[in-house]
């Protein structure tokens, strides 16, 4: 299944890499890797992320090695990445 990003989502992902980048900039290669790594696995098995109890249709998949979150929502056609946030601010998203 295609995964697209929301506008939120790209705006969230632009602050991530470049605040990554100018405070961890050998950190940004094994960011990357890891959100494709995401972005294959929702697309090929949307159901595999946690669903958020208190948002219908909406899951969450931890980063590993990254304190990340990406919220995503999928359809039928496709996979929607709503968000992408830091794991502490994303905390009162999923509890």
């Amino acid at each position: 299944m295609k995964v697209v990003y929301t506008d939120e989502a790209l705006r969230d992902l632009d602050g991530i890499l470049t605040f990554i980048g100018l405070n961890y900039p050998s950190a940004s290669v094994g960011f990357q890797r890891r959100l494709r790594a995401i972005e294959w696995r929702i697309g090929r098995w949307p159901e595999s992320g946690q669903q958020i109890e208190q948002r219908e249709g909406v899951r969450v998949v931890t980063f590993t090695r990254f304190p990340y979150k990406i919220f995503y929502r999928a359809t039928e056609r496709e996979v929607q990445v709503l968000h992408i946030h830091h794991a502490a601010r994303a905390a009162g998203l999923d509890d």
